[in-house]
């Protein structure tokens, strides 16, 4: 296993100074973005249809590629919209899953259908997390709110990583963006990890930085996007660790556990350094931190020399991430010294506000759909 046969991608899209690989990457993110603008003009000019779901349907996505933590985000917003009455339904593209098929059922709310291998990683972490909310995969997004809508009722519709699937209508678009550094470099992929032109952060009806919580105020924060994102209310929100759990014994610890803890880590996931941070936060002794790409599908060999590794530096735990053991656990027995740490998704500051404003959005598009 090489650890670092990956490009840094996260490296790249924050790079500022030019390298023997600025041109290269320049002259693609050019053609990708003429295909990205010809895309947008076809739709806003209404050469290319828009459909309309039976229902609410709420977007949360990104501007940017990956790293921003979209999937703690919705499975919060889920909890919330089931408190709220709705008959909720994740609505998502299942990112490198091998379905093959035009709409899969990963779970009907009490039993999940699928694994990961089929999937992807993300729609099985959000099935196995909401009790009562179907997650359906596919890649016309339209068909799946359809699906939902005529199997279970469903008339509260959660799209996940939505932001560029405009074929779709929604009644509220959610934008998620890193309080660290939010759009990198400020350049189209694949130079920098935008998947559109800045300016189209217009059509979000709501920010939210996350991982904001180390940056201090909410004035200090934001005071710097407000000439990129004008008057588009923004809020700030923190990963916080949950459990700890223990799949050999199904034991299950708060984040306190942790404490005082050697520990190897890995990840991957868009973001794998902010899982070092957190574990660091909670007290561990992070003795090695192994970061893969995105989405890694990792073999026995992989896990083999990760635990070779924990046993070369009297590690007490190898841990990684909730969706990483999604993707391990189809492929792989637990083992006794293996954790994975579960994340919540958390407003900071008058989260009132910002669920008062989607509760607002929908009871004005009830009245608009009577």
């Amino acid at each position: 296993m090489n650890l670092f046969s990956e490009p840094d991608w996260n490296r790249i899209h924050n790079r500022t100074k030019w390298s023997c690989w600025t041109l290269p990457l320049a002259v693609c993110s050019l053609f990708y973005g003429a295909g990205v603008r010809v895309r947008l003009r076809r739709y806003y000019a209404g050469s290319l249809k828009v459909r309309r779901l039976p229902g609410f349907v709420v977007s949360l996505g990104n501007l940017t590629a990956g790293g921003t933590g979209k999937t703690p985000a919705v499975a919060m917003l889920a909890e919330w919209a089931v408190q709220e009455g709705g008959k909720v339904a994740i609505l998502t593209r299942g990112y490198g899953g091998r379905h093959g098929q035009e709409v899969l059922e990963v779970s009907d709310g009490k039993k999940i259908m699928v694994d990961s291998l089929l999937a992807g990683d993300e729609p099985c972490l959000l099935a196995k997390r909401l009790d009562g909310v179907p997650v359906i995969v596919a890649n016309e997004r339209y068909k799946a709110g359809l699906y939902a809508h005529r199997k279970f009722g469903s008339d509260f519709f959660i799209l996940d990583d939505g932001y560029q699937h405009i074929r779709l209508a929604r009644d509220m678009n959610i934008a998620l963006m890193g309080a660290l550094d939010p759009f990198g470099n400020g350049h189209l992929l694949p130079w920098g990890p935008l998947r559109e032109p800045l300016r189209e952060i217009r059509r979000a009806d709501a920010c939210i930085l996350t991982r904001a919580g180390k940056f201090g105020s909410e004035s200090e924060v934001l005071s710097a996007l407000r000439k990129k994102i004008g008057l588009i209310p923004c809020f700030r929100a923190e990963h916080l660790p949950q459990k700890v759990i223990i799949p050999y014994s199904g034991d299950s610890y708060g984040p306190e556990f942790l404490k005082g803890k050697r520990v190897v880590a890995f990840a991957g996931i868009g973001s794998p350094e902010s899982f070092r941070e957190t574990l660091m936060k909670a007290g561990a002794q992070v003795v090695r931190f192994l970061p893969f790409r995105d989405h890694f599908r990792f073999s026995g060999n992989d896990l083999e020399e990760i635990f070779r590794v924990r046993e070369e530096l009297n590690a007490a735990l190898v841990i990684t991430t909730e969706k990483d053991w999604v993707r391990i656990s189809s492929v792989e027995q637990p083992r006794s010294q293996m954790a994975y740490l579960t994340i919540r998704f958390s407003i900071l500051g008058d989260r009132n506000t910002f669920f008062q404003m989607i509760r607002s959005r929908r009871e004005k598009a009830s009245g608009l759909k009577a």
